[in-house]
């Protein structure tokens, strides 16, 4: 089993690299695919440049959240970042929603890989395993992109340590790989990204966030919601809620640091104990790698939130 705080002690240091390539990667392209992409999701593709990037979420017409997004505009094409797992549903879903736009979706994420680089010195092994200058990428903005296609580097916003994704040909997987552990960079567990992520308040489509989820429950108005664009699906609901019930909602998520003597992180679906009452669930939950103590990401509330296994 991993040692997360000695893993940890390297990437405060140097720079660790974990292998993202079950997340899902989608390509739009044609003269449409910005409006098509802004008539759907809840963040404001079109006031974002080429080489810049937003966090979205995509919603039913009811405001519940499908799936949320990472999307990269690139010249020419956007390149969306969508959940483990769920590339190739989405593709279709968007396919279907094709009528006389000049837009095309292909899944790309079987011929790409996506590797992760975290920690002080990323920037430093990115850039000797892409050629990408290192001043550069230290100063790139969260979810801005630097290099070509077949070798993409996007600032990554999932830490609040400094972190990239590196989006490769999946043929050239190995080779990155190699590159960024000649650079000095050490593999690295999925179990200390999730605990850095939780660490940071993120939550994760799938663990925190389902589609029983409305997005203003997640905390992710700031991140994901623009309010001064136009329609997208779903936004009656979201404006209702901001400008009716003072952005009210009936559960919300928190981050929380349980007390010093609670030692392992609880389950996913215990209660979430505040001040001796019960208060909401948890979601997920961690060893914090900063501070040793247990964080967890919960929902406060009167609603329970949904479980994987009960369905």
């Amino acid at each position: 089993m991993p040692n997360i705080g000695s893993e940890y002690r390297i990437i405060t240091t140097g720079a660790g690299w974990v292998d993202r390539s079950a997340r899902g990667r989608l390509r739009f392209e044609g003269r449409d695919a910005l409006p098509f992409l802004q008539a759907l999701v809840s963040n404001d593709v079109e006031a974002i440049a080429p080489g810049q990037g937003i966090y979205a979420t995509y919603l039913t017409p009811q405001g519940r959240m499908i799936t949320d997004l990472r999307i990269y505009r690139r010249d020419g094409h956007l390149i969306v970042n969508v959940p483990d797992g769920r590339a190739a549903q989405l593709a279709a879903t968007f396919d279907r929603l094709i009528f006389a736009e000049d837009v095309t979706v292909t899944d790309i994420t079987a011929s790409t890989a996506q590797i992760g680089v975290i920690g002080a010195r990323a920037a430093e092994a990115v850039s000797r395993a892409t050629g990408i200058d290192g001043e550069e990428l230290r100063n790139l903005p969260v979810l801005s992109s630097a290099g070509r296609d077949e070798a993409l580097v996007v600032r990554a916003d999932d830490v609040d340590v400094l972190a990239f994704d590196l989006i490769v040909l999946a043929t050239k997987r190995a080779a990155t790989i190699d590159r960024l552990n000649e650079a000095g960079a050490l593999p690295i567990s999925p179990g200390l990204v999730d605990a850095l992520r939780i660490d940071a308040g993120r939550p994760l489509f799938g663990v925190d966030m389902n589609e029983e989820t409305i997005p203003l429950e997640a905390g992710l108005l700031d991140r994901a919601i623009s309010t001064t664009k136009g329609c997208y699906v779903g936004q009656e609901l979201i404006i209702r809620v901001l400008h009716r019930g003072g952005g009210r909602v009936a559960r919300q998520l928190v981050r929380v640091e349980l007390d010093p003597s609670v030692t392992s992180p609880p389950s996913p679906g215990s209660p979430l104990i505040e001040n001796g009452a019960e208060t909401g669930v948890i979601t997920s939950a961690a060893i914090s790698p900063s501070t040793g103590r247990v964080v967890a990401l919960g929902y406060r509330g009167r609603v329970r939130f949904p479980q994987a296994g009960d369905r």
